[in-house]
């Protein structure tokens, strides 16, 4: 069954954290009108959400078939993998300048544009693996700002495991966290193989024991987006 198509339009925001300028991919869905407001969900790893997890097209039909509230996705595509590296990882020499642009910088544009709700409930972010990570990250040092957070095999170490440990405002957040069975000897950017599975078990343990609206499951698969795009789909019906 064909389903009204939203748009994908291109735009680009100057970052005064970053000093560079950063590219979205902003969908608007196919009934969009400045008259409805909307949630909206910021995808890192944007590119890859758009084009391998087909989140677009998904917005569409669940859309189109009531299955989700009004949604305005924006992606944000990392140049390469080191860009990646440095904007993701905690010890990413641009991480907190890239976090301080997803609040301070996105936020206000995107709230400017388009006719968004201005609450922390109805943003999420979305990534997988070190995307997951800044992700959360984020919504740990702004969860005024970001309510949810839908995580897909995130990377997960000790600086992440401290964050959550100290983090006491678990009441204004959801997350959702899918992790692999097969997890066990992911090749990391560095070149380390690391065992996504049991770091995602301890954090998701430390994130059991607070006050957060909490969704876990272990997938059967490993670290790729054959398991992560169909997964989508409950991950969108659940926060939206």
């Amino acid at each position: 069954m064909e389903f009204p198509k939203g748009s994908v339009k291109e735009r680009t925001i100057y970052s005064e954290e970053l000093g560079e300028d950063i590219q979205l991919l902003v969908y608007l869905p196919a009934n969009f009108s400045p008259l409805y407001k909307y949630s909206l969900l910021i995808t890192q790893d944007g590119q890859d959400y758009f084009q391998l997890g087909r989140i677009a097209r998904l917005a569409d039909e669940l859309l189109f078939q009531r299955e989700i509230e009004n949604l305005i996705i924006v992606g944000i595509p990392y140049k390469d993998v080191e860009d990646r590296y440095k904007k993701y990882h905690p010890n990413g020499s641009q991480n907190q300048q890239y976090i301080r642009f997803l609040a301070h910088t996105l936020v206000p544009f995107l709230d400017k544009e388009f006719p968004t709700y201005h609450m922390g409930s109805t943003r999420a972010l979305i990534g997988d693996s070190l995307g997951g990570t800044v992700s959360l990250m984020t919504a740990i040092q702004y969860p005024h700002t970001f309510g949810k957070v839908l995580l897909q095999s995130p990377y997960v170490d000790e600086t992440i495991l401290n964050s959550v440990e100290s983090f006491s405002e678990g009441q204004l957040l959801q997350l959702y966290h899918v992790i692999g069975n097969q997890e066990t000897a992911v090749p990391t950017t560095n070149g380390i193989i690391k065992d996504f599975l049991t770091e995602n078990r301890a954090f998701s343990k430390l994130i059991s024991g607070k006050p957060i609206t909490y969704f876990y499951e272990e997938f059967n698969g490993n670290h790729t987006w054959t398991y992560w795009q169909p997964d989508l789909r409950r991950a969108l019906k659940m926060l939206f």
